[in-house]
């Protein structure tokens, strides 16, 4: 009989552990290792997310943070007390309009500020290593890695990834010689139309009449600047 009181009550509170749940922000859970937190720490801030949406409580004691965490009310006053200090958490006063009765509650903006900060970093970090990763290695392939500081120059900004692998496809695809390239990029520059589509006809059109090096390219380019004159 007694079992069986404490299997029905174990089943009450697993009803009732199902029934209530803490939110907590998925950015945090990700990035507090990053800015610090060690796991207690980040166990703690869960226990006063609860305390607060579960047990509308604002500003619980060490005392009972303690008894949740299994530690000393002075191993949760420590923690508390460092958090404060690196601007983590902070503690706020407020006056209930009508009773007029001062209270406290924690407030945890600057961990949450902390964590959004950390993230956009990441994001970046990882866009970064992206791009460099999709760019083809200039040590791998000395003569595109010539070329793309020879573009880049002209251009005056970067080179995208599709640019990148638009110059290695000449050379590597096309075969067309590195002073072709480079030659037809001098050809766009002096017409006033600096981008890759119209680099990419001069070559075509190159390949098409058979020229090989930049002797045959200036004899092609006269004849065709001349024809176009007469």
């Amino acid at each position: 009989m007694k079992n069986e009181m404490w299997k029905a009550y174990a089943r009450g509170m697993a009803a009732a552990m199902n029934s209530g749940s803490v939110a907590v922000p998925a950015g945090l859970l990700r990035s507090y290792r990053g800015i610090g937190l060690s796991d207690t720490e980040m166990l703690l801030m869960i226990q006063l997310l609860m305390f607060r949406q579960l047990e509308q409580v604002e500003f619980p004691t060490p005392e009972q943070l303690a008894e949740r965490l299994g530690l000393t009310s002075m191993a949760v006053g420590q923690m508390l007390g460092r958090m404060m200090k690196d601007d983590l958490l902070a503690i706020d006063e407020q006056v209930d309009p009508i009773s007029g009765i001062q209270s406290e509650r924690y407030n945890w903006n600057g961990l949450i500020i902390r964590s959004a900060e950390w993230m956009a970093e990441d994001a970046r970090q990882s866009i970064q290593i992206d791009r460099e990763q999709q760019r083809p290695s200039l040590a791998d392939q000395p003569k595109a890695g010539e070329l793309f500081t020879v573009f880049e120059q002209e251009f005056g900004r970067p080179l995208s990834p599709m640019e990148c692998e638009t110059i290695s496809a000449w050379l590597d695809q096309d075969k067309y010689p590195d002073e072709l390239i480079r030659f037809a990029l001098k050809e766009a520059v002096f017409a006033g139309k600096l981008h890759f589509r119209y680099i990419d006809r001069i070559l075509i059109e190159w390949s098409r009449n058979r020229v090989t090096n930049t002797d045959e390219a200036k004899a092609h380019t006269q004849k065709f600047r001349g024809g176009r004159g007469s």
